[in-house]
Formats: structure tokens, C-alpha cells, sequence
């Protein structure tokens, strides 16, 4: 799986990274920008997109609508990652049409656990 990390803070990108190589068999391609992260999405399909809410020159928000105008990105699972931790804000994220979040920090080690659990698919029993 192609994932696209999104994220101006190095260290949160390396840590990311770290915890998906280390369980997962994902290929990892890193964007410190929202521009950057266009740019990439456009040029190879992702399969998911990690987005950073909290960037500066264009927000994760910017960022997200962009890519849903991309061929390459329309239909992408995208992951909203933020250290905004209000309800009000995690469901305004929800209401975008995101397929889940990821509170900063997270924890390397079950970080891949976690998105997993979010694009697992839903039963309703």
C-alpha cells in the first residue's frame, strides 16, 4: 500500500514512519506541505493520505479540497491528524467527509493498528 504522509514537523513524520515501516508493509512517501502533498498525489495514485490539520501555508482543510479535486486523490482514503483534541473540531473534521482521525501525539507503535481499525469497514448488526 502507497501511503502519503503529510506533515510539516519532521519528527512527527519520522516517528510515523518508524512506526509504520517497522509493522506494516506500506510504502511511505513523505510530504512536509500541503503544495508538496498535491504535488506527489498528482503524480502517483496514493492509496492513503495521513493529513496534518495544523500546517503552515495551507491547512490540512486547504490542503484536503485540493486533493479531492485531483483525479489522482478524489476517492483516497484520507486520515485527518490533529492535536486539537475539542469534539466541536473532530466532528467538523467527521463532517468533511474524512475517514477518520488520528490525535497528535500518537503512539508509534499502535499507530498502524489504528488506521487500520479506521478503514476497516463498519458492520451494523
Amino acid at each position: 500500500m502507497k501511503v502519503l504522509l503529510v506533515d510539516d514537523d519532521t519528527n512527527i513524520r519520522m516517528v510515523a514512519v518508524m512506526g509504520l515501516e517497522d509493522e506494516m508493509d506500506w510504502e511511505i512517501q513523505e510530504a512536509s506541505s500541503g503544495q508538496e502533498a498535491i504535488q506527489l498525489a498528482s503524480i502517483q495514485k496514493p492509496d492513503l493520505i495521513l493529513l496534518d490539520m495544523m500546517m503552515p501555508d495551507m491547512d490540512g482543510i486547504t490542503t484536503f479540497g485540493k486533493l479531492r479535486e485531483l483525479d489522482t486523490a478524489k476517492d483516497t482514503p484520507i486520515i485527518f491528524m490533529t492535536a486539537k483534541v475539542q469534539p466541536q473540531e473532530i466532528e467538523s473534521y467527521k463532517v468533511l467527509g474524512d475517514r477518520g482521525v488520528i490525535i497528535k501525539p500518537f503512539d508509534p507503535i499502535t499507530l498502524a493498528q489504528e488506521i487500520q481499525d479506521i478503514l476497516a469497514p463498519k458492520h451494523n448488526f
